[in-house]
């Protein structure tokens, strides 16, 4: 099978994170629950991703709370800095991880910049909305449907100048994009670790910089006497049995992304993104492309696109088609009532994997069901 679905999950990881899982699933206890020598070795696991962690997003290993995906974290961190009723800056391009809970809290929400691929467009929306006198901001790095990646730097920027806080998503860009909390100044950033960061599913991190409030209550293994969480991180995130061997694979897979490099990866996924934009503009679709592009491409064929994903599927090509959980980006498209074919290439991007699928949906869009 060809796997172009990598914006929904990675499914070919690199071996060290399957040989890390089963490492910890031989060896790991319950961290932090005992002294003895299984408990002492999954205690050691789990900080060396920590620190792994904290190399790669420029953050102390303190600051990294382990949770089950990117939601997990998002709904952490927007309970923790967005108050019921709240007004919140978002942009066009959001999930529905982000846009959910802010109106699961009753949220007045400003939508700003809805142009695609047009980030002048976005800083200016964007600072419009900071104006006009928002809460807070939670904003995705990278559009999961089309890729355009957003010009966080200088949203971070204007956030800080007129004093508002806010989450990024990096549900797309974590493993591709250079990412630090220090400098973004994030009060919190959140990101899947199954999707970029080679990780296994159950995994995810959340990077705090500002005060977290628990989602969950429980044991953590530390300060057991208070009926309180703990005040201090990540214990107050992270409450009950860790994920251990997950979180071990998860280790493993951003240690391969600091051996390899995230610009190395990010440059294959790129490379395979703009040449299947070419083809595909070539075979007469309609693709939607910028030069603030990841390795995200999506495209609208004169046939539906659930059945264009499916006859893919039987080519051998996986493919993602419909709305991919964001209506508000093919909303802001105007791809809501088509949907949309996404192409979403990983670490193992190459030129062999785009001839394929171009020669697959070419001979779809001639008929040849």
């Amino acid at each position: 099978m060809i796997y172009l679905d990598n914006g929904a999950t990675s499914l070919h990881k690199p071996p060290s994170v399957k040989r890390a899982v089963a490492d910890a699933m031989e060896r790991c206890a319950n961290p932090g629950r005992g002294g003895y020598p299984a408990a002492e070795v999954a205690a050691r696991t789990v900080y060396s991703a920590r620190e792994a962690a904290g190399r790669l997003f420029a953050c102390e290993p303190e600051q990294v709370v382990f949770t089950s995906n990117c939601t997990h974290g998002l709904n952490m961190a927007i309970r923790s800095l967005v108050k019921p009723g709240a007004s919140v800056a978002i942009t066009g391009f959001e999930h529905n991880a982000v846009t959910r809970p802010l109106k699961a809290l009753g949220t007045r929400t400003v939508v700003a910049g809805r142009k695609l691929f047009d980030p002048d467009d976005t800083l200016e929306r964007f600072e419009d909305a900071l104006c006009s006198g928002v809460d807070a901001a939670v904003f995705t790095h990278m559009s999961n449907v089309f890729g355009y990646i957003l010009p966080v730097g200088q949203m971070a920027a204007l956030c800080r100048q007129h004093g508002v806080p806010f989450i990024v998503d990096a549900a797309q860009s974590a493993g591709g994009l250079p990412i630090s909390l220090k400098e973004l100044g994030a009060a919190f950033i959140a990101m899947p670790g199954h999707k970029g960061l080679l990780g296994p599913q159950g995994t995810g991190l959340l990077l705090c910089n500002s005060e977290l409030r628990p989602l969950l209550y429980g044991g953590t293994g530390s300060a057991s006497i208070l009926q309180d969480m703990p005040d201090f991180l990540p214990d107050r995130g992270e409450a009950g049995t860790l994920n251990v061997p997950g979180i071990a694979g998860l280790g493993a897979g951003i240690e391969y992304l600091l051996r390899t490099g995230v610009d190395a990866v990010f440059a294959r996924e790129r490379a395979e993104a703009k040449r299947c934009v070419h083809g595909l503009k070539r075979l007469g679709f309609q693709v939607f492309s910028g030069a603030d592009q990841g390795g995200t491409v999506s495209f609208v064929a004169d046939k539906d696109c659930e059945l264009v994903a499916r006859q893919l599927a039987k080519r051998g090509i996986a493919v993602r088609a419909g709305l991919h959980c964001a209506p508000l980006a093919h909303e802001s498209a105007g791809t809501l009532e088509t949907g949309a074919v996404r192409v979403s290439y990983g670490h193992d991007a190459a030129p062999w994997q785009t001839a394929r699928f171009l020669q697959a949906v070419s001979a779809i869009a001639g008929g040849k069901m």
